[in-house]
């Protein structure tokens, strides 16, 4: 069981470190090209590669899995959760969504209790609140947070925490590779669905930064953009086969504490590509952050210092 939780976390923090590469990317390509069209190119590049990994994984006949609902279900879930933070970005300065966004592990432990029965130790919920104001310290939420669009934030926030809940659930029964095959699929399917909506109605006069990603026209890519695009297919396959699998192997409240981890590559990747040094206030949070992680693990897993 022990191992089982370690290698959870090392999963997860593995999946949010991955998957936070994707956010300088669409960051780049956001004033050009529409959130569905992004999100297309990335699942079509994401399909052969998942469908090798699964064969090799649990094999073709996985995907037909009598809880086919439910994996679509979480799959729609995380894709509405993912558009809903990609649409908050264009809008928000980063620093706001991304501690909104950062509710979600606090979602994840308050639910875990009535949906998944897990009993909450108080090392997990302080530690949820001590990662939680390592956040605010880091980011520094402004008054961009009154915006609307910070709604956006907070109901993704809300949907992943617990679309990862529901990861936990069906882990006794399916794998990690299969239900990322699923919320790629839904991915896929959604962007092509409303990218065909938005152009037929034509709403090129919205002015909302957030509306505008959503509806801008299809535009063919340069290749340059294209690949760009494309390395976010790379990137989620990764991502998503790793926090689903740390959400089967362990319990949720206790691998939500190390989603904050995610908030530590946001300096890194502003320093290495947009040359921004990082502020006292994210290495404080940073600390705190790392701290309430390190506690968490250790109160977990039973270790102690020799006497």
């Amino acid at each position: 069981m022990q191992n089982r939780t370690l290698l959870g976390i090392i999963s997860l923090c593995l999946g949010v470190m991955v998957f936070s590469l994707q956010d300088p990317v669409i960051k780049a390509v956001s004033g050009r090209y529409p959130l569905m069209e992004v999100m297309a190119i990335r699942s079509i590049v994401s399909l052969p590669i998942l469908l090798i990994i699964v064969h090799k994984d649990v094999g073709l006949r996985a995907l037909f899995s009598p809880n086919y609902r439910l994996l679509g279900l979480r799959a729609a879930i995380l894709f509405t959760s993912y558009t809903a933070y990609y649409l908050a970005l264009a809008a928000l300065p980063l620093a706001d969504a991304i501690a909104l966004y950062f509710m979600a592990p606090l979602f994840i432990v308050m639910l875990a209790r009535p949906y998944l029965g897990e009993h909450i130790s108080w090392p997990s919920a302080v530690t949820a609140v001590v990662g939680l104001i390592g956040v605010l310290v880091m980011v520094r939420p402004g008054q961009g947070v009154f915006e609307w669009a910070a709604l956006l934030s907070l109901l993704s926030a809300g949907l992943y925490g617990f679309s990862q809940l529901m990861a936990r659930k069906l882990g006794s029964a399916e794998s990690s590779t299969v239900m990322s095959f699923y919320q790629n699929g839904a991915y896929l399917i959604g962007a092509a669905v409303l990218g065909f909506l938005f152009q037929t109605i034509g709403m090129e006069n919205v002015t909302h930064p957030s509306l505008k990603f959503l509806v801008r026209p299809w535009i063919w890519p340069t290749l340059s953009d294209f690949l760009l695009m494309a390395s976010c297919g790379f990137i989620a396959s990764a991502g998503m086969i790793l926090l689903s699998q740390a959400y089967r192997l362990a319990p949720a409240n206790i691998v939500a504490t190390f989603e904050y981890t995610g908030i530590l590559w946001a300096p890194l990747w502003g320093f290495l590509f947009f040359a921004e040094v990082p502020q006292a206030a994210t290495i404080m949070g940073a600390a705190l952050i790392i701290s309430a992680g390190l506690f968490a693990l250790n109160a977990r897993l039973g270790t102690r210092a020799p006497a």
